[in-house]
């Protein structure tokens, strides 16, 4: 079996829950023990793939390629990751963050399941200024500076951030033509929103930046919130991306690239209020550009 990239584009908030809250959230998403990050399961992703497979496909199909509950399937799914939060930006509306721990990650993911693959991107490096976290990385042409008192910033929520000397364009790049595949106006969009901040500020912003809302149950009659009938839920916001990896034959990938390419699927809970619209791409990994430098060779 080979491994291929999946990315995972939020159209609507994803709540991928994991039960009962023990904080004041009482439904939260699902996030890794050690390190806080948010994920999609690779159980919840399967699911969504299997049931949009079994329409097309018909149950036979699908329970060969996906397995049943006697027998293991085709195909197998890592947990989807975090690789770029969206957060709100005094210019430019919004920016899609990563940090170096993000990235440096989702490239030893890469290569730990096939050492062979070049990745098409240098290994990313924190900003430079790491003892105060406040240097961001964006590829030049960004539409995330403003002015303030007179300086050029980037303010992601309400923490303001200095341009570092380095530039994001290699990732930039290369996530937004695996999420906005055959899409140049969306790879734009992405590459000038694209930053990444020391992996002290992503710490903050996971906790900051997420979506918290509150929901009620009504009485029928009265119409006011039943007893017990008011909880919150947390989610991911739209426009998160996340990443991983399906293993596959090539004939397979085929196969599971017919339900995924350019087709809205439901992912996670809430699907009655419109939450966990997504997108999903799977490609192979891309050879590395000759232009690149500082990229594995």
């Amino acid at each position: 079996m080979k491994p291929y990239l999946t990315f995972v584009h939020a159209l609507s908030p994803l709540h991928a829950g994991t039960g009962q809250g023990v904080d004041v959230i009482d439904l939260p998403i699902a996030r890794e023990r050690a390190t806080g990050l948010p994920l999609l399961p690779g159980s919840s992703l399967k699911g969504t793939l299997l049931d949009a497979y079994r329409a097309m496909h018909g149950r036979p199909e699908a329970e060969r390629l996906f397995g049943t509950t006697i027998e293991a399937g085709k195909v197998q799914f890592t947990d989807q990751r975090l690789l770029a939060l969206p957060v709100r930006s005094l210019a430019g509306t919004f920016a899609w963050v990563s940090s170096p721990y993000l990235l440096a990650r989702f490239a030893r993911d890469v290569l730990d399941y096939d050492p062979s693959f070049k990745l098409p991107i240098p290994q990313p490096k924190p900003p430079t200024d790491t003892s105060s976290a406040t240097g961001v990385l964006v590829q030049n042409g960004t539409d995330l500076i403003c002015t303030v008192q007179n300086k050029p910033k980037i303010v992601l929520e309400d923490l303001d951030f200095d341009q570092d000397q380095q530039d994001a364009k290699d990732w930039a790049d290369y996530i937004g033509g695996g999420v906005f595949k055959d899409d140049p106006h969306w790879q734009g969009m992405f590459a000038r929103r694209f930053c990444v901040v020391h992996d002290d500020v992503l710490t903050f912003l996971l906790l900051t930046a997420t979506e918290v809302t509150a929901r009620v149950r009504l009485e029928d009659e009265k119409k006011t919130v039943v007893e017990g009938g008011l909880w919150y839920e947390e989610a991911l916001p739209t426009e998160t991306i996340l990443s991983g990896l399906v293993l596959a034959s090539a004939d397979d990938s085929t196969k599971i690239k017919s339900v995924t390419g350019g087709k809205t699927l439901q992912f996670g809970g809430k699907a009655t209020v419109g939450r966990g619209l997504c997108r999903v791409q799977i490609a192979e990994a891309q050879a590395a550009p000759q232009s690149t430098q500082g990229g594995q060779q």
